[in-house]
């Protein structure tokens, strides 16, 4: 099966073989999500999810360093990281969140991009995949789980084009 949905029910899979079959999965995406977003430099996309941040984790600890990465290129495994560190320096310990996203997600729509926002986002009050992260990853985007889905098709149609 494809790697990108094998994790999902068979009925989901069935209904998106059916659509590659058809040579219909990148029609049905393309009209769901018409236009790619302009959110192109690290700047923008710091400021992008600053603007999440601000308005669904306040009092979470503050990010660091947001960014393109080009060398996440694994998408199956990751499409975005999220990293903490912790460091003295004289007698404080100082922490660290940072963002990367994969410079993939520079030619996505939006709503792409805010999945993949709010995911490393989550993670950085909730580290595990647990109900929880989930649950704080719909209250910042109510249809997270729809876009986590089409996402993974957008990722599965760009493999079959390449």
């Amino acid at each position: 099966m494809y790697k990108y949905i094998q994790h999902y029910p068979p009925e989901i899979q069935q209904q998106v073989t059916k659509l590659i079959e058809q040579d219909k999965l990148g029609v049905y995406l393309e009209n769901k999500y018409p236009n790619n977003h302009q959110i192109q430099t690290d700047s923008l996309l710091y400021d992008y999810v600053m603007e999440i941040k601000n308005q669904y984790m306040k009092k979470s600890a503050p990010i660091s360093k947001v960014v393109y990465d080009k060398n996440i290129k694994d998408a199956a495994n990751s499409l975005g990281t999220h990293t903490y560190r912790n460091r003295v320096q004289g007698n404080k310990i100082k922490s660290k969140n940072e963002i990367r996203i994969s410079t993939f997600f520079k030619q996505t729509p939006l709503a792409m991009l805010n999945m993949i926002v709010v995911h490393e986002l989550a993670h950085v009050r909730e580290k595990e995949h647990n109900k929880a992260f989930y649950q704080l990853c719909q209250h910042m985007l109510a249809d997270y789980h729809q876009l986590e889905l089409d996402t993974r098709l957008f990722l599965l149609c760009s493999d079959m084009k390449s």
